[in-house]
C-alpha cells in the first residue's frame, strides 16, 4: 500500500517539529529530575530505542505539562521536581530508599540507580497521601502521552512497531466539494489587522470600523457562538430561512484530506485543550471537542435517538413539551412563554485568539445563541451578568470506566486484525436490572491511540507495563457509560465539580463486570480493568467459579483523592444538563423554548440544555433538540 505524502496533511496536524527553544519554565536541575523519572517509568522495548532521558524528550513533556496540566498540578510538579534536585528534597518525598550506608549517604533522585528510583515510584502510586499520588500521575500522564506519540522526519515512532501499530497512510479520497465551508469561512490564523476589514465585508457582512474604539462594528441577523452539534444546525436551520447568521468558533476548520492519523497532534487542535482538562479533584478526564464541528467533528460515528423514557421523563417529569411531540425530530409545536424578561441581549463582544488580529469585533444582532457547550456556556452567560441560580448547575458526565481484553493473534479461532482497525462503534449493549427491568448501564467499544492507551494503562513496574502496551494492538477495550443521577457544577472557565452518587458507582460495577463477561465469552485469555494495582485475571484454564469469584471483586473503585490504596480512572465524552430547560425560572436557566430567563433574545442550543443526562450518545439529541429550537427561533423572527 502506498503511503500519502507527509506535507499532504494541515500543517498543524503534522508532528515531527522540534522546538529549539523551549518556554516551559522549568530549570535544568528540574529537567534533570524529570528525566529520571522518565526512566524510572519506561523501560525500553530493545536496544536501539531512544531512551525517555534523551534530549529534546524532557523538554517536550515538561512543555506538555506547562500547556495542558490544571494550574494546581503545574504547581505540584514544579515544587516535586526542584525538591528532587536536592538532596533534602529527595529525602522528604522518597524517605529511606535514597539513604545509603556509604557516603554520601542521602542522594538526590536522579542519583539513584534505576531500580531504586523505580520503587519510589511505586510508593508514589500506592500512597494514601493525595498530592504525591497526583504528582505520579501527572508526571506518567504526560510523559507516557509524549513519549509514544512523538515521531521523527518521517512520522514514525521507535515504540510502535514493538507495540503492533501502523500510522494510517491510505491516500484521503477528496470529496466533490473540497472545502464546503471556504466561502463563508474567515480564519483569523490567516488573517491581520490590515486584513481582517476586507475579508469580513466580502463574505457580505455589514462592518463599521471604530478606529478610536479599536473595534469593528458588525449588524447582523443572529450571531451563533460555537459550531458544535447545536451550533451547526441552529445556524443551518435560520440561514435556511433567509436570516442573516454570523457564526464564531475558536477551534480551527479541517476537511478530511487535513487529517494526518498522529495521535497528539490531533487531539490538540480537535480537542479542549488537548484533552487534558479533569474535575477539580483530578476523579474524571473529561473530552470536549474544540473544532469546527465540535462534538460532531470528533463523535465515533454514534448517532442514537433520544432513548423513549427518557423522552417520557422530560414531557412528563420535567414538563417540557418539546419531547412529547411525534415531530421531536423535525419541527414542533411548543408552548410560547408568556413571561417578559427584565433585560434584552443586543449581541456579543469577542476578540480573536490569534495575536495578528487586536481589534476587537462588536457583533450587533436580533439574536444571540450560545451553543459552546456545556462547559463553556455557564461560564459566558455568568461573565455576561445573567443571575439566574442555575446556570451551571446539573452537570451530567455520563461517567465512563474502561477494561480490557487479550486477545493473541496465534491464538486458535481468535479475531484476525488489529484493535485500532475497523468501525469505532458498532454495536451497543444494555445491562438491564433484572428487578426492575430498568436499564443500569450500556456497553460500547472504545478507539485509542498508543499514547493514549499507554497513558491510562495501569503502571504497577517497568516490565509489567512494557508487557501490557506490547499487546497494544491485540487487546480490546470496551466501556461501560450509565445515565448519571450525581451532578456537578461549572460557573467559571475551566472549573468543573462533580459527585459521583452511589447509584451510579453500583451500575458502573454492574456495567463493568458486564464487559469483562462479554470478554471472557469472547475468547480472551486474559482481562482486566484499569485499577491502579492493575487488577487482572487469566482465563485459560479456569473453572466457572473462578471466573465467577473474579467478577464479584469487580467494583466501581474510587477516583484518585479516594482514600484507599487502590483507585481508578474515571472518564467522561459526554457533558450536558448545566443550563437546562424548565418550565419555570426556579427549574431550569431557560424556558421550554431555549431562551434565557434573564435576556429577552438570547438562546442557548448545546448539551446543556436538555434536563438530565440521557444515557446515550448524546449527538443525535442535541441536534434534535438544537433543530426544533432553531425553528421556532426562525418563526418568530419571520413574524415579527
Amino acid at each position: 500500500m502506498e503511503g500519502r505524502k507527509t506535507s499532504s496533511c494541515h500543517p498543524v496536524l503534522r508532528g515531527g517539529r522540534r522546538e529549539e527553544k523551549f518556554t516551559h519554565g522549568f530549570s535544568s536541575a528540574q529537567l534533570q529530575s524529570l528525566a529520571a523519572l522518565s526512566e524510572a517509568l519506561i523501560e525500553p522495548f530493545h536496544d536501539q530505542q531512544i531512551p525517555s532521558t534523551q534530549p529534546p524528550i524532557p523538554d517536550e513533556v515538561a512543555a506538555k505539562l506547562a500547556e495542558r496540566a490544571p494550574k494546581d498540578g503545574k504547581i505540584l510538579v514544579n515544587i516535586a521536581l526542584k525538591l528532587l534536585s536536592f538532596k533534602l528534597g529527595t529525602l522528604l518525598l522518597c524517605g529511606r530508599l535514597c539513604i545509603d550506608r556509604k557516603w554520601p549517604i542521602v542522594h538526590s533522585f536522579s542519583e539513584l540507580p534505576v531500580e531504586r528510583r523505580e520503587e519510589i515510584v511505586k510508593t508514589w502510586s500506592k500512597t494514601k497521601f493525595v498530592p504525591l499520588r497526583a504528582i505520579f500521575v501527572m508526571i506518567k500522564v504526560f510523559t507516557f502521552l509524549t513519549y509514544f506519540s512523538r515521531t521523527d522526519e518521517n512520522l514514525e515512532n521507535p515504540t510502535w512497531k514493538a507495540m503492533g501499530y501502523k500510522r494510517d497512510t491510505r491516500e484521503r479520497k477528496t470529496p466533490p466539494t473540497d472545502r464546503p465551508l471556504e466561502k463563508g469561512i474567515v480564519e483569523s490564523s490567516q488573517e491581520s489587522n490590515s486584513t481582517i476589514l476586507q475579508s469580513l465585508i466580502q463574505k457580505g457582512l455589514d462592518v463599521i470600523e471604530d478606529p478610536q474604539q479599536g473595534v469593528y462594528n458588525i449588524k447582523c441577523d443572529a450571531v451563533v457562538i460555537g459550531s458544535g452539534c447545536g451550533g451547526g444546525v441552529a445556524a443551518a436551520v435560520l440561514a435556511s430561512s433567509g436570516q442573516k447568521v454570523l457564526v464564531l468558533e475558536k477551534g480551527k476548520y479541517f476537511v478530511a484530506k487535513d487529517y494526518s492519523s498522529l495521535e497528539v497532534p490531533s487531539m490538540d487542535q480537535l480537542y479542549e485543550a488537548g484533552g487534558c482538562i479533569s474535575t477539580v479533584d483530578g476523579k474524571f478526564a473529561i473530552f470536549a471537542g474544540s473544532t469546527v464541528g465540535g462534538g460532531s467533528a470528533v463523535n465515533w460515528s454514534a448517532s442514537i435517538k433520544t432513548p423513549d423514557h427518557v423522552l417520557k421523563d422530560w414531557a412528563v417529569d420535567h414538563k417540557i413539551p418539546l419531547y412529547g411531540s411525534s415531530e421531536y425530530q423535525n419541527a414542533m409545536d411548543t408552548n410560547n412563554s408568556s413571561g417578559k424578561r427584565e433585560n434584552k441581549c443586543l449581541g456579543v463582544i469577542a476578540h480573536f485568539s490569534s495575536g495578528n488580529v487586536t481589534k476587537k469585533l462588536h457583533i450587533e444582532a436580533k439574536v444571540t445563541i450560545s451553543a459552546c457547550g456545556s462547559l463553556n456556556t455557564p461560564p459566558l452567560l455568568v461573565s455576561s451578568g445573567l443571575q439566574n441560580p442555575n446556570i451551571g448547575r446539573n452537570l451530567h458526565l455520563h461517567p465512563v470506566l474502561v477494561a480490557w481484553g487479550y486477545f493473541p493473534e496465534n491464538k486458535a479461532g481468535h479475531y484476525k486484525g488489529t484493535s485500532y482497525e475497523g468501525g469505532i462503534i458498532t454495536l451497543l449493549n444494555k445491562v438491564v436490572s433484572e428487578e426492575s427491568g430498568e436499564v443500569r448501564a450500556i456497553v460500547q467499544t472504545i478507539s485509542l491511540g498508543p499514547a493514549a492507551s499507554a497513558s491510562i494503562t495501569p503502571w504497577v513496574s517497568r516490565q509489567d507495563f512494557k508487557e501490557r502496551v506490547s499487546k497494544y494492538s491485540r487487546m480490546a477495550q470496551l466501556f461501560t457509560l450509565v445515565r448519571d443521577k450525581g451532578c456537578g457544577e461549572v460557573r467559571s472557565e475551566g472549573v468543573y465539580n462533580y459527585k459521583l452518587d452511589q447509584v451510579d458507582k453500583e451500575n458502573l460495577k454492574h456495567g463493568l463486570r458486564r464487559v469483562l463477561r462479554i470478554m471472557i465469552a469472547a475468547g480472551a485469555v486474559e482481562v482486566g480493568t484499569n485499577r491502579s494495582d492493575g487488577q487482572r485475571f487469566k482465563c485459560e484454564g479456569t473453572t466457572e467459579e473462578e471466573i465467577e469469584e473474579f467478577l464479584d471483586s469487580i467494583t466501581a473503585e474510587e477516583g484518585l483523592q479516594g482514600g484507599g490504596e487502590c483507585w481508578t480512572n474515571y472518564f467522561s465524552a459526554h457533558q450536558m444538563g448545566s443550563c437546562r430547560m424548565g418550565v419555570t425560572e426556579k427549574d431550569g436557566a431557560l424556558d421550554s423554548n431555549g431562551e434565557s430567563w434573564d435576556a429577552e433574545g438570547l438562546f442557548v442550543c448545546d448539551g446543556s440544555v436538555l434536563p438530565t443526562a440521557i444515557g446515550v450518545n448524546p449527538m443525535i439529541t442535541i441536534e434534535s433538540t438544537s433543530y426544533c429550537i432553531a425553528k421556532k427561533i426562525a418563526e418568530s423572527m419571520k413574524t415579527n
